[in-house]
């Protein structure tokens, strides 16, 4: 899947409040959903603003809980335009896939990852690993995740934000979608439309 150019463009985070991504994919996970739940105290006590999508399944809930924490942000099941979000948080706290990664080293983004431990050949694990190998992201496993353990892996990256962002980058390769599709082009192949 390649990436939108947009996220090679993405300008630093605002300056203002710390601001966390919290994203379990468009179907949203159950186990960061009920860490971020158990977050908030920590959250609202350092002034920290989240945004997190939960999925449409669990939203209700999360949302009721994040309006009665008092933090600031938001909590939506979907985010539409998640290249905006990107471009808000200081720390994306997020699973492990290839899309999800692709995407947190285009927008140069530190990150926790969170592999899903159900995918198979345990590969959003290894993902994970390459990127907490690259310096650009720490990995807290779903056997590990507790809203403490999330808070205190987020706030790690956020003492070391501008290396991790250096390294995210890094890992980046824009244009290569359209590398691809050149070379295609050249051996004769034709490309859907």
């Amino acid at each position: 899947m390649p990436v939108r150019e947009q996220f090679f463009s993405l300008p630093e985070p605002p300056r203002g409040a710390f601001t966390v991504l919290v994203t379990g994919g468009s179907q949203g996970a159950r186990s960061l959903n009920r860490a971020v739940a158990e977050s908030l105290p920590l959250w609202k006590r350092e002034g920290v603003r989240v945004i997190h999508q939960s999925g449409l399944l669990e939203f209700e809930n999360a949302e009721r809980v994040f309006r009665a924490s008092g933090v600031s942000g938001e909590v939506r099941p979907f985010l539409p335009n998640i290249a905006d979000a990107y471009a808000q948080a200081h720390v994306i706290v997020s699973r492990s896939g290839m899309g999800a990664l692709s995407e947190i080293a285009a927008a140069g983004r530190p990150s926790v990852l969170v592999p899903f431990p159900g995918a198979a050949d345990n590969h959003q694990l290894h993902n994970a690993q390459a990127f907490a190998t690259a310096g650009a992201a720490y990995v807290l496993l779903d056997s590990e995740l507790t809203g403490e353990r999330l808070f205190q892996e987020v706030l790690r990256a956020r003492d070391n934000a501008a290396k991790m962002s250096l390294a995210a980058r890094q890992l980046a390769h824009p244009g290569a979608a359209r590398r691809a599709a050149d070379v295609l082009e050249k051996v004769g192949l034709d490309l859907p439309a």
